[in-house]
């Protein structure tokens, strides 16, 4: 029966990155997880994690030389986070849709539901983070979870996850792949 409702197109993967400011406050935080559940987003992984200086440049340095590269470096080390491993029919665009414009002026007049309209306090401390490509996320998961193998992911998990062979996992706050030897939770 679970095949019927599996859908032809594979998942995409895309990293969301719940920066310091959203992060310190709980009630944020789980907005925005809550955000992320009821809009159909599966979370494969996620941790909480600091990220030094070193680390965040490495990860930013594509906007080296930029304004506000220097800024956002120093942001983005100055408090714990959330990176999440998000999973989707279109991933990258859903979550890009749900963050809202980067720039959180923007984001409150046109967007004012999405996170980065609700949240954001400034284009830097604009709550969330998210790739903008395939070939962006694929980095940006490896530069955070450098554990995960996403090859590996889309032989094993990808087809039982597409296929709704799965439930949610309220306490590690992920979506956990039904194994043949687990008793149907449905």
């Amino acid at each position: 029966m679970a095949a019927a409702l599996c859908s032809k197109r594979p998942l995409q993967l895309t990293l969301a990155l719940l920066k310091p400011d959203a992060a310190s406050h709980p009630l944020v935080l789980e907005a925005v997880h809550e955000t992320i559940v009821s809009n159909g987003l599966l979370i494969v992984r996620n941790k909480e994690l600091r990220c030094g200086p070193e680390r965040s440049r490495r990860f930013y340095r594509e906007h080296e030389g930029r304004f506000f590269y220097q800024r956002l470096v120093e942001f983005m080390a100055s408090g714990p986070m959330w990176a999440y491993i998000l999973a989707h029919e279109n991933a990258i665009s859903l979550w890009r849709s749900l963050m809202g414009p980067t720039k959180v002026f923007r984001a409150r007049y046109c967007v004012p539901d999405s996170i980065r309209g609700a949240y954001g306090l400034t284009d830097t401390r604009n709550t969330t983070h998210g790739s903008d490509s395939p070939a962006s996320a694929s980095r940006e998961i490896a530069f955070f979870f450098p554990e995960f193998n996403e090859q590996l992911w889309y032989q094993q998990e990808e087809p039982r996850l597409r296929c709704g062979q799965m439930y949610y996992n309220a306490e590690k706050r992920v979506h956990c792949v039904i194994r043949d030897e687990e008793t149907d939770l449905t």
